[in-house]
This record gives structure tokens, C-alpha cells and sequence, in this order.
């Protein structure tokens, strides 16, 4: 069986962020793993236009109108699952997170999404409203979410890699155990080849 391609989206593109940090963690873990082909998608690689369509991409039947979204459709198209990295902006998550959900459908659809968050209450405002999103996206949102504590946000924001990676060493089980929902999940809803 060939591995499972997951996406791990880093959700801010704010300057000074931290998201990068349990992103680049977590692609390193999955990097571990024989099962899983792991790939880190940074927004600020995705200047996307502010979506001002008048038709929304699930009932869209003609090409996307910026060459950016043709290539940010492809690219979600690509992967089998995702791990989005968010802060908590104001009870939220970020508009630009919003943004690049909002310019595809049918690429997202049917495909298992988890969710790592750090911030006001360890960023679970931002993952609650981010469940709605992906249920209306019809991605499937996995149960679990790594809600990282303020005292290791403290400790890892500062750290090197190998600094965030002691940090985070409490949650390693907790995050094994996220993984393992997300792959069985993806592996589930793959669809066959033909």
C-alpha cells in the first residue's frame, strides 16, 4: 500500500508566529513514519486573493479566474489528509486560514482533517469554529485535537527545533495516538484506484 499523503498547513502567515514551530514539529514526527508521506504547506508561500466569487467552488463548473488558485487547488488535490496549525485571533482563527478554505470544495471533500491550536484557552475557540468549516467543506474533522498548554507554548517559542521537540515530549503519546486517528481515518476514506 502506498503511503498516505498529509498536508500539515501552517494557519498564520503573521509576522514573529509560532505555528511554524508545531508544524515543522509534527512533520518531522510524521517524517518517522513508513505509512506517511508528509508535507509542509506554509500560507505565506499562497498570496491568495481575498475570494470575491459569485458562484461558491461546490457548484463551480469553470476554472478558477487566478493562476494561484489553479495551483492552490492542485496542490490541496494532492494530499489524502490534513493537519492545520492555528492560533486563536479573538475567540477565532485567522482570515487568512479562512481564505484558503473558502477558494476550493471538491478538493477538500471527503478527506479526514485534524487540528493542532495554541492560544486563549489552549486555541480550542478556533478549533470549534474550524470543525463547522470542514463539516461544510465535507471534510471529515477528527474528534482529538492537540490543544497546546500555554506553559509549552512559553517553553517551545523560544526553543530551537530540538528545544520544541522536549518541549512537546509530554504530549508525544497524545500526539501518536492523533496521528494513528488521522492516517486510519485517511486510509479509510481513500478512494480506490482504478
Amino acid at each position: 500500500m502506498e503511503p498516505i499523503h498529509i498536508q500539515i498547513i501552517i494557519g498564520s502567515t503573521r509576522e514573529g508566529r509560532f505555528s511554524e514551530k508545531p508544524a515543522r514539529y509534527m512533520y518531522v514526527e510524521l517524517g518517522k513514519r513508513t505509512d506517511v508521506q508528509a508535507e509542509l504547506i506554509d500560507l505565506r508561500d499562497w498570496p491568495l486573493p481575498f475570494f470575491d466569487q459569485s458562484v461558491t467552488p461546490s457548484y463551480k463548473k469553470e476554472p478558477y479566474p487566478h493562476e494561484i488558485v489553479e495551483r492552490w487547488s492542485a496542490k490541496v488535490g494532492e494530499a489524502d489528509g490534513y493537519i492545520i496549525v492555528t492560533p486563536e485571533y479573538n475567540h477565532g482563527y485567522p482570515a487568512v486560514l479562512k481564505n484558503a478554505l473558502d477558494w476550493v470544495f471538491k478538493e477538500w471533500a471527503h478527506k479526514p482533517v485534524g487540528f493542532v491550536s495554541y492560544g486563549s484557552a489552549g486555541g480550542a475557540r478556533s478549533v470549534e469554529q474550524l470543525r463547522q468549516v470542514a463539516i461544510e467543506l465535507s471534510l471529515v474533522p477528527l474528534r482529538p485535537a492537540i490543544h497546546i498548554p500555554g506553559e509549552m507554548y512559553m517553553a517551545a517559542s523560544k526553543a530551537n527545533d530540538a528545544g520544541v521537540a522536549t518541549a512537546f515530549a509530554p504530549m508525544q503519546e497524545r500526539i501518536g495516538a492523533f496521528f494513528d486517528e488521522l492516517i486510519k481515518l485517511a486510509n479509510a476514506l481513500k478512494p480506490p484506484h482504478s
